[in-house]
């Protein structure tokens, strides 16, 4: 297949693209680099991909729709898996401007772009976090308790819904993977896993919400790219599935977790847990399960033995 994977450079994307590669695809990668987090990462990222004669990078901001027309119509994608975005529920809170210029704009212009381009394939990046705050546990795709207490999922879930409407309008195919606290070898230095972790290395302290009595459903990244893949290779219509784990982890255990991990006590301070904040993630991924074969393989041990391993060979120097 050749595929235009947005995104290309950060975490998920990279990982993506590289597996997509790996088994002979042809993939664009698209990314801007900003500097939301250190671009030289990204860089380092986009290298990895480089050493593919397969693979292109285009080097184009979402939000300039003329560019991203243009390398949709000159690449002729069989499917676009679309994963560029602003992330982060808590970096969103004061900046909900930004996030719908890159998050809901940017991903018109990609549909637009693949409509224009006659791409018949859509894969979208969603996030747990669109459910919010529920009693509904599992989360469920059909659930209709969509409530996203920050501007990042709400951003999200308005994307969902343009990817509904240029099925409707246009016959495009849209999947949107709503993922769960995905992580992971190169995870962004934003992301929980890798604040604690460099927190307890450096001796620095952290925050723990709720003295940890919330839980996440922890989802590695391989897990995730399985489910990518399975989704850019079926096109489905227009579907929205969960791709987590199904087994929430208590955020305690889960910086215990991390201390054996490293060999050294965490220092922390337990504030009581921000309005953004739900106290648990948990997806029903039997839906995945149906349609895409999905069949998640890594507990968290292995999945955060595995992060550990990449930090000390990258990060500590």
């Amino acid at each position: 297949m050749n595929i235009l994977v947005t995104g290309a450079a950060g975490f998920i994307g990279s990982h993506v693209a590289e597996a997509l590669l790996a088994r002979g695809d042809t993939v664009s990668g698209l990314d801007n680099f900003n500097d939301y987090y250190s671009p030289a990462r990204k860089r380092a990222n986009a290298a990895i991909l480089g050493a593919f004669p397969r693979f292109t990078l285009h080097e184009v901001d979402l939000r300039d729709a003329e560019a991203v027309e243009r390398v949709c119509a000159e690449g002729r994608f069989d499917a676009v898996i679309h994963l560029g975005a602003m992330a982060n529920v808590r970096y969103s809170i004061e900046r909900a401007p930004l996030y719908v210029d890159v998050n809901v704009r940017g991903t018109v212009n990609v549909l637009e772009a693949a409509r224009k381009a006659g791409t018949p394939h859509v894969v979208f990046a969603s996030t747990s976090s669109v459910y919010g705050r529920t009693d509904r546990i599992p989360f469920r795709e059909e659930d209709p308790a969509i409530a996203p207490l920050a501007p990042y999922p709400a951003t999200k879930l308005a994307a969902e819904m343009m990817g509904h409407t240029y099925h409707n309008l246009f016959a495009l195919s849209f999947t949107a993977l709503r993922f769960f606290s995905v992580y992971g070898p190169r995870g962004r230095p934003d992301m929980m896993p890798y604040i604690v972790t460099d927190a307890i290395v450096h001796g620095k302290e952290f925050q723990l919400y709720d003295a940890g009595e919330m839980y996440r459903d922890w989802t590695f990244i391989a897990d995730i790219v399985s489910g990518v893949m399975a989704a850019a290779d079926r096109p489905l219509g227009y579907q929205v599935i969960n791709l987590g784990r199904g087994e929430p982890v208590r955020m305690a255990d889960f910086v215990t977790l991390i201390e054996g991990l490293v060999g050294q006590p965490a220092q922390m301070t337990t504030p009581p847990a921000p309005s953004s904040e739900p106290p648990i993630t948990f997806a029903d991924i039997s839906k995945a399960q149906r349609l895409l074969d999905y069949a998640p393989q890594t507990s968290v041990a292995e999945g955060m033995a595995r992060f550990w391993e990449w930090y000390q060979a990258e990060m500590v120097k």
